[in-house]
């Protein structure tokens, strides 16, 4: 039976091959005689060509209940009453958690039940808008949206040309180029790799800059010390007005603590500098569960919830109302070798949770990403990477950071991964947006048309939608094997070399008034004239 079944299968697509080939045949013809000119034109003049984020038509994915949620909740209250969060080496926020009603014991903050939870509430917005230069490209993070920004902190990059190596100032500016150029990128990013061939106190103003002067959308701040800090928010005062960044919000700047809960001089120095000048912090517990908490899914999830509510908590003091996200990374590490694992189910259902708990207390969500410990972007970087984007999707993270370039567990941004992720990227917002239900998606008039035993490729609604139809991946072969073979049988890496090499090729940057140049440029020169280089 399986065999007679698979001959009349052949049949019936050899047959629908045949009809494709005319149609297609008949479709080039139709063009070649001018017969959709006007829409392809249309086409090449629209210069909206994506997004600024992603508008969230699906439901969150839950997986704990209603109890098990209170129950994580009490076990953080307990947490942060009975043992409590170190700020070290920062009295302002000993200061500020004694006035608030915490109880101080030298270094250690142990907080009343519901403290925390109380001060964020009443304060935190639920929602945000963070501005780019380009109006255009303003994004809104929290409730029902999703912005995808590229991966961050890698002092290594990779191609397949040129292997592994130290990233430079050049390899920085050609990943803003990329995340600038790419439509399914919502955001510049931060510090998207580490540019060594510049000293360490100073490669800030190199990457801001960059960031300014080639991309138009929104960016990071720097937080490696408090000052800065202050540079960024003194650049982005440059750029957008003193006056504007006093209603306005246009830095968003990765807080993490120093888990297990501690929060270090480092990070609270930047996240104050940006807290009171109105511009947005994630505080981002960086865990890897089993090392830096327990082993079960429970006892971390627990235990970010606890780190975060101190940070935002601290956040809220600083300035009522600046924006804050709930942040989380977990990864686990094996119990075999010690290393991090990613794209594993246990840092999914991390994420998730969390998600649900960001939703209950009211502030935005950050996590998730392409994440992967494959050295090179093979397939355990694909499936890896697809595992844990499309868990970051259902759980519902806000602002998705490491989206695109993520390789080596985070160590290595890739060029090609980048170009494959950021397809990946299209994917997911494909999916989000849910299902269209109107009465052309509907389709009976192609069904009137057609009838039983036709096929729907010459269907007047088939004509008429197929442009828009499916997700058409730029980096996916779905040729024949021959036609594949002729072209020169690339991988998908391969594929994804010849794009982002074309893709800097056609690189045009987008305007910036030359009297904001010109002030950044001489802010910068001034700043770097002040003090010494170092390596730290």
């Amino acid at each position: 039976m399986e065999l007679i079944y698979n001959s009349i299968l052949k049949i019936k697509l050899h047959k629908i091959n045949i009809r494709a080939r005319r149609f297609m045949s008949d479709r080039r013809r139709r063009r070649q005689s001018g017969g959709r000119r006007s829409k392809v034109a249309a086409r090449k003049n629209d210069t909206k060509k994506y997004h600024p984020f992603i508008e969230r038509k699906i439901p969150y994915q839950e997986i704990l209940n209603e109890d098990e949620l209170s129950l994580i909740e009490k076990n953080a209250d307990i947490l942060l009453e009975e043992i409590g969060i170190e700020f070290r080496d920062f009295p302002r926020a000993l200061d500020l958690f004694k006035e608030a009603g915490a109880d101080i014991d030298d270094e250690r903050v142990r907080f009343p039940r519901g403290l925390c939870r109380s001060i964020i509430q009443s304060n935190a917005p639920s929602e945000y808008t963070q501005h780019a230069r380009n109006s255009d490209n303003n994004v809104v993070i929290g409730g029902p949206r999703t912005v995808l920004v590229p991966a961050y902190g890698s002092p290594f990059v990779r191609d397949i040309d040129g292997g592994r190596r130290y990233a430079t100032i050049e390899d920085f500016r050609n990943f803003v180029k990329l995340a600038y150029m790419s439509p399914h990128l919502h955001h510049s990013g931060g510090t998207i790799c580490e540019p060594v061939d510049v000293p360490v106190n100073k490669r800030h103003f190199d990457m801001i800059y960059s960031h300014i002067k080639y991309s138009d959308k929104p960016f990071m701040g720097s937080v490696t010390h408090p000052e800065r800090a202050e540079d960024t928010v003194a650049m982005a005062k440059i750029l957008f007005g003193e006056k504007f960044l006093e209603d306005n919000t246009v830095l968003t700047s990765l807080i993490n603590a120093n888990s297990p809960l501690t929060f270090d001089a480092t990070m609270l120095g930047s996240a104050t500098v940006y807290a009171e000048n109105n511009q947005a912090t994630m505080i981002s517990p960086f865990i890897l569960a089993g090392a830096m908490s327990p082993v079960t899914v429970a006892g971390t999830v627990t235990q970010i919830l606890a780190e975060a509510l101190a940070g935002m908590a601290y956040i809220q003091l600083v300035k009522a109302g600046a924006p804050v996200i709930f942040g989380t990374f977990a990864s686990a590490v094996s119990m075999q070798s010690g290393a991090p694992t990613f794209g594993t189910p246990e840092p999914g259902q991390v994420m998730t949770i969390a998600g649900s708990l960001a939703r209950r207390l009211g502030v935005p969500f950050r996590s998730g990403g392409g994440l992967c410990a494959s050295k090179i972007p093979d397939a355990q970087a694909a499936y890896e990477s697809a595992n844990t984007l499309q868990a970051s999707a259902l759980a519902g993270v806000n602002f998705m950071l490491h989206t695109a370039g993520w390789l080596e567990g985070g160590l290595s941004m890739g060029y090609e991964k980048f170009i494959m992720d950021a397809d990946q990227a299209g994917m997911l917002a494909v999916m989000l947006k849910g299902v269209d239900m109107t009465e052309n998606a509907q389709a009976m008039e192609a069904f009137k048309e057609i009838g039983p035993g036709g096929h729907f490729l010459g269907a007047a609604h088939t004509q008429s939608n197929f442009e828009a139809a499916f997700y058409r991946s730029e980096v996916a072969d779905n040729n024949s094997f021959e036609q594949w073979e002729q072209e020169g049988s690339l991988d998908c890496a391969m594929r994804a070399n010849l794009k982002w090499k074309s893709m800097l090729k056609d690189y045009v940057p987008p305007p910036l008034d030359p009297s904001i140049d010109e002030a950044l440029l001489e802010f910068i020169t001034k700043r770097k004239s002040e003090f010494a280089d170092r390596d730290y």
